[in-house]
């Protein structure tokens, strides 16, 4: 998704709370990566591998000059043969702690095992978000925690047929019934990814974790527009083949 996107579907979600709670989210992660400087671990389900929201971050952390923003994908099963970067198994959780942020994204239940993993980073001093469908003890867990609404089962799109805003054009992402003031619409898990790695890329101040102090800009940080610039100067050519 690229800017022109991500403007249109923040248009769209104007009066809700998603476009200033997922700002919210990405200022937390980015709070988390540029203060303690331990690195970004990203982990999803059994069953969902969030490498697509790893790309997206790397993109940004290229993009926004931001390269604490570049993040480790966990994986549950490593296949033989695989990229280093594609290589990194569960155990690197259990090395996880003061200083590291460990991102979990998932839109569907994390599973007791992944859980107790992410309660042992926790205890060992890890900063924990996570960005899923609302599981209660993985947001227990969570210092900050933002969730998609919930898709109906047997629909077509998170609102099923003919009641959804397409603004995906083309890429099947659509806007479904969302649990924002007034019942607007809100995002599906995977437009929700979109609007949190934009906004983490986002140039400002890192936003404070709970109990924290505001924080101020990094030196050297480029600005919205630069940055804005320079995605459609990347736009233009293909993706480096990393993921």
């Amino acid at each position: 998704m690229d800017a022109s996107r991500v403007a249109l579907l923040r248009e769209v979600l104007a009066g809700t709370e998603w476009v200033q709670a997922s700002r919210r989210f990405a200022g937390a992660l980015r709070a988390g990566v540029t203060r303690h400087g331990g690195g970004l671990l990203l982990v999803g389900s059994a069953t969902y591998e969030p490498w697509h929201l790893a790309a997206h971050l790397d993109d940004e952390a290229a993009w926004s000059g931001l390269p604490e923003l570049s993040p480790t994908l966990v994986r549950h099963h490593v296949r033989a043969g695989v990229p280093a970067h594609l290589s990194v198994g569960l155990g690197r959780l259990a090395a996880a702690g003061r200083g590291t942020t460990l991102l979990v994204v998932t839109p569907e239940q994390p599973g007791a095992g992944l859980l107790e993993r992410v309660h042992d980073a926790r205890r060992n001093g890890a900063t924990v978000l996570a960005l899923d469908g609302g599981d209660r003890e993985l947001h227990a867990l969570a210092h900050d925690a933002l969730a998609a609404p919930p898709t109906a089962p047997g629909t077509a799109g998170p609102a099923g047929p003919g009641t959804g805003i397409d603004i995906g054009m083309g890429m099947g992402m659509d806007i479904g019934p969302g649990i924002g003031p007034g019942s607007m619409p809100g995002p599906d898990h995977d437009t929700l990814q979109h609007l949190v790695s934009t906004a983490a890329g986002e140039h400002g101040g890192p936003a404070s974790l709970p109990g924290q102090p505001p924080g101020r800009p990094a030196p050297g940080r480029r600005r919205f527009r630069d940055r804005l610039a320079r995605l459609a100067d990347e736009l233009t050519a293909p993706p480096p083949p990393r993921w």
